[in-house]
């Protein structure tokens, strides 16, 4: 049997502050991300499996982004880790906001990579991570390919 790609489907509410940026996001904004997860395998031909004709369960998979992107990144606000909003994120972090310094500038693209990374290193042997779209807005997102990595 050949190779079948699944996709699965998340949503999450960021704030974010693109440090040094010359334009409006440099100033802390949120928004509505949907993060569009496609893997691809073989699906199951054992008959005696209880998973049997699935690439991998779906619920598997929402397993694995939740606990990695979406648990991390939902009502979190990011800043980059060198920005000068540090007092801002340590202020916000003191009354018990979730606040995320990342070593990269959180723009869709840098995100896409990063959750790329994470949900590879999750996944069973026999799956690989095939694409990742993160949408930021209703007409701007950042896709990631294994085939271009």
């Amino acid at each position: 049997m050949g190779n079948i790609r699944i996709t699965k489907q998340f949503t999450f509410e960021t704030g974010h502050a693109l440090f040094g940026y010359d334009g409006k996001c440099r100033n802390v904004h949120g928004h509505s991300y949907k993060l569009s997860v496609t893997v691809i395998g073989s699906p199951i031909t054992d008959t005696g499996h209880v998973k049997l004709g699935m690439v991998i369960d779906f619920s598997d998979l929402k397993k694995i982004v939740k606990e990695e992107i979406v648990d991390e990144f939902d009502h979190a606000t990011v800043f980059n880790k060198n920005t000068p909003h540090i007092e801002l994120a340590q202020e916000l972090s003191g009354r018990g906001h979730k606040v995320i310094l990342a070593n990269y500038q959180p723009t869709s693209e840098n995100m896409v990579i990063d959750f790329a990374d994470k949900i590879k290193v999750r996944l069973p042997e026999n799956i690989k991570l095939h694409s990742l779209k993160l949408q930021e807005t209703d007409t701007s997102f950042a896709e990631w390919f294994a085939d271009d990595n």
